[in-house]
């Protein structure tokens, strides 16, 4: 079924120490997501942020 919308299988994910985790966006490419990953994760390493691609 296409409806016209945008096909954004790259999902970025934001797991937390106590594993709870949260989809933060959906992206069209890894390396979008990768991008927004990296520049959310900072000089720390806390909390994780993953890329992960939608039905993988």
């Amino acid at each position: 079924m296409n409806d016209g919308s945008p096909v954004l299988p790259w999902l970025l994910i934001r797991q937390e120490d106590n594993g709870n985790r949260y989809r933060v966006g959906r992206y069209a490419t890894e390396d979008e997501a990768r991008r927004q990953a990296d520049s959310l994760c900072g000089e720390g390493h806390r909390p994780l942020y993953r890329v992960e691609r939608l039905g993988a």
